[in-house]
């Protein structure tokens, strides 16, 4: 048994939910509702969390590497990044009002989130400490804690509600996304080139079900490649409407205060859209019409 038991998970699992569900059920009853659209998502990431801590699973990732190797990509990427699609703003603000939690803020600035990140993934991928964590269901708990911690930071960063830093433009996320992936891609490499087996911990599960312990490293690296190349594409598809929308937004800000007669400076425009305040920014223009 992994270190999350048939009881532990499901308790997990209600940690998350139950305090989304009654913060959305109040923002409803304000007339705020969150999105259908991100409580599907918070609620697909909270499954996909408790597919992959699922006894099967983790019996299964005890005995291969490839199979270890998908329950933490479900972990550290899928869960997570659907997670933080399943957050907004108003969803957060009591969190937020917790000086303790508030001064986490600092893990979703672009720079410490990436750092971060990365640290605790090269960190947990050394042989000494991987092997140590499948041995102790504590370390593994902690090692599964972590992955989906700065999992959840590091895609706040990119995609979530909080307001980010000025320079954080869609060049910079270009660059982060870019970044992001080739962390990961350096390890996979790594574990395919490097011609020797990372963690022997495996050699009886591989022998079990007949596999090379170097065919099961190249497997987990291979799946951690897909993975990461499927979820990049995802994520310039997003970035790319993300800057094709912004651009259609500013055009009709600028056209309808030109037709206002009303001066509006491109960049103030091009800052307010890319920070969510175009319709903000609108109705101003409308109400300077409206005083003229």
């Amino acid at each position: 048994m992994g270190p999350f038991g048939s009881v532990a998970l499901p308790v997990l699992i209600l940690l998350y939910w139950l305090p989304y569900h009654m913060r959305a059920s109040t923002l409803k009853r304000e007339r705020r509702p969150v999105p259908g659209w991100r409580q599907a998502c918070y609620a697909s990431g909270l499954l996909v969390l408790a597919i992959a801590l699922s006894p099967p699973v983790d019996k299964l990732a005890d005995q291969l590497l490839v199979a270890h190797m998908a329950e933490h990509l479900l972990i550290g990427d899928v869960a997570a990044l659907l997670i933080v699609l399943g957050l907004t703003g108003p969803l957060l603000a009591p969190l937020l009002r917790i000086r303790a939690i508030a001064a986490l803020r600092v893990f979703i600035h672009p720079v410490v989130a990436v750092s971060a990140w990365a640290i605790n993934f090269y960190v947990w991928h050394l042989p000494g400490l991987y092997q140590a964590a499948l041995r102790h269901d504590a370390i593994h708990a902690l090692q599964h804690a972590t992955f989906l911690g700065f999992g959840i930071a590091v895609w706040m960063a990119l995609l979530g509600p909080l307001p980010k830093p000025a320079w954080f433009g869609n060049g910079a996320r270009l660059v982060y996304i870019i970044a992001v992936r080739l962390i990961g891609t350096v390890l996979a490499n790594a574990m395919i080139f490097a011609g020797t087996v990372f963690y022997p911990y495996y050699l009886p599960g591989d022998a079990h079900w007949h596999v090379s312990p170097m065919g099961d490293q190249i497997a987990a690296a291979g799946l951690m490649m897909v993975e990461e190349s499927l979820l990049t594409i995802g994520l310039f598809c997003w970035l790319f409407l993300k800057v094709a929308r912004e651009g259609e937004e500013r055009q009709q800000l600028l056209d309808y205060a030109a037709a206002e007669g009303i001066e509006l400076d491109e960049r103030r425009a091009a800052r307010a859209v890319a920070a969510g305040r175009g319709p903000e920014l609108l109705e101003r223009v409308r109400s300077r019409a409206g005083a003229t």
